[in-house]
């Protein structure tokens, strides 16, 4: 007996000292898989909706009143719908590994660790809105707020990435006064742009299915409406990136930024257009739902890169201490 407590305790020292005492490859690739996943979702999320697949799964939890699993039935939407619900069990895991990667800098990385366990209680978040949008029948509301969670996630998560490989927040901000404004202001007019975005689809053909309902809002003009803060941001964007090139303002290190910024807009905006003029094909519908990740992401991006690090954190190969309590993190500074 004394022998197995032993062994579990050993288990259990062998398996905290594995983990992560500073950012390494692992850290690294969980960040990414968080982000990553968090996108996969909005787009597994909006094949659901774009097929019309929301109650391909009628009940909840399970899938049908006698089985956790799509059964033949259903046919492919409840595929659709099942899989969608699979990938929950995929972000579980990585939230779990991403928190359990950082959990031994929780005193000098304290920004890893808050980011990693909001991430871990966003999946019970996720689960319990997803649950309600079946049981209410596809409340188009209860749906963009299910897109809403999933947009900031996909925030939270860049922000993950962002601190990984740039070291915690500085007090210091590392642009002028103005710039920053317009930073700012342009983050706000993406946020505009992407709820306007989730209530034009609530009040169109894409809300679901013919029996679904729909937010009762005017749609056709909805689409002029969602696009005008789009505009806007494209425009305070060029200017974000022409600033770039002024030499005397010294914004040198932000053009890749705001020129990224600029490709998943200008993406955005083709795609935006293309797929008003061709009736709202599927497709498309779906690519500029995943694209309105990519463009949070990117925003997120030029917003976390207006100051400079706390700390610079430099590589080192030196082993950790043999403890199992915290011990000094180091973390490698790579240019985002």
């Amino acid at each position: 007996m004394k022998r197995a407590i032993l062994s579990v305790s050993t288990l259990r020292t062998r398996f905290w000292l594995w983990l992560p005492d500073r950012i390494d490859r692992r850290v690294r690739t969980m960040a990414w898989l968080s982000v990553i996943f968090q996108t996969v979702l909005i787009g597994t999320g909006g094949a659901v909706r774009l097929t019309a697949s929301g109650l391909g799964c009628p009940t909840w939890p399970r899938c049908t009143a006698d089985s956790f699993v799509a059964t033949q039935e259903m046919g492919l939407h409840g595929v659709i719908e099942f899989g969608n619900r699979l990938l929950t069990f995929v972000l579980v895991f990585i939230a779990i590994a991403a928190f359990l990667s950082v959990i031994r800098m929780r005193t000098q990385r304290r920004d890893l660790f808050v980011l990693t366990f909001f991430q871990g209680l966003s999946i019970p978040l996720q689960a319990v809105l997803g649950g309600i949008t079946v049981l209410t029948g596809l409340n188009p509301y209860i749906v963009g707020l299910h897109f809403v969670v999933s947009i900031v996630l996909v925030a939270l998560t860049t922000t993950l990435v962002f601190r990984v490989y740039r070291g915690p927040r500085g007090k210091l901000a590392s642009v002028p006064t103005w710039f920053s404004r317009i930073t700012h202001l342009t983050a706000a007019l993406v946020a505009i742009t992407v709820v306007m975005g989730i209530l034009t689809t609530g009040s169109g053909p894409h809300a679901g299915d013919i029996d679904t309902p729909r937010n009762g809002l005017d749609a056709e003009f909805l689409q002029h409406l969602h696009s005008w803060p789009a505009y806007a941001t494209f425009g305070l964007t060029v200017a974000l990136v022409a600033a770039t090139f002024i030499p005397r303002i010294g914004l040198e290190r932000l053009r890749r930024v705001t020129l990224s910024l600029l490709v998943v807009e200008v993406i955005q905006m083709i795609v935006g257009i293309t797929q008003a003029r061709l009736g709202l094909p599927e497709l498309l519908v779906g690519i500029h739902m995943v694209l309105a990740a990519a463009l949070v992401s990117a925003m997120t991006t030029t917003v976390l890169s207006l100051r400079t690090p706390a700390v610079r954190f430099a590589s080192t190969n030196v082993a950790a201490p043999r403890t199992t309590d915290s011990i000094p993190v180091t973390a490698t500074d790579v240019s985002a």
